[in-house]
């Protein structure tokens, strides 16, 4: 059985997460107000770096630190929010017909993905789509509901699916 070889104490991401750790936690803890949450965002934080593997580069730790962790925040508070609209939403329904943990967990995960992709779109792009693809309007619908001229609902939902199949070829790539 071999050891696990020591990380050496002069690797960037080791003297980053030493030097950093404890600070930016205790950043994160005064902003959410919950010790779980901001040790949660902290490893987040540091798993974002470790995958970037840009530690080297980092000159402003605190600085880049910060925007990752604000980043996290905001991912939390959206999730959550989608989370409580879709638990609100079951409860409408008769107990029986809920879905189990795991598939409400796969639903919250979906719907994070969902607007995650739909985040780079302007509001009226979006609201378009959200209509077309989630409402099931046509677009003379759409053109008549919003009040825009159907030439521009075409080419808001040319822009969305474009901006759509980027995004995903944009995450394919990253996974790789």
């Amino acid at each position: 059985m071999s050891t696990p070889t020591a990380i050496p104490h002069s690797d960037p991401l080791s003297t980053l997460y030493r030097d950093h750790h404890g600070w930016l936690s205790g950043w994160l803890r005064r902003r959410l107000g919950n010790a779980d949450d901001a040790a949660d965002l902290a490893q987040d934080a540091f798993m974002r770096v470790l995958k970037a593997r840009n530690a080297a580069e980092i000159r402003e730790p605190r600085h880049y630190l910060t925007a990752i962790a604000k980043g996290l925040v905001v991912d939390l508070f959206r999730r959550r929010s989608l989370e409580a609209e879709y638990l609100a939403a079951l409860a409408r329904l008769p107990e029986p017909e809920w879905p189990s943990p795991e598939v409400r967990a796969l639903a919250v995960e979906a719907l994070m993905e969902v607007d995650a992709m739909l985040e780079g779109l302007g509001s009226r792009v979006r609201q378009v789509f959200i209509l077309s693809q989630c409402d099931g309007l046509t677009y003379k619908e759409i053109a008549a509901q919003t009040g825009l001229a159907l030439r521009t609902v075409n080419k808001y939902m040319a822009a969305a699916v474009e901006h759509c199949c980027l995004y995903r070829l944009q995450r394919a790539a990253s996974a790789e």
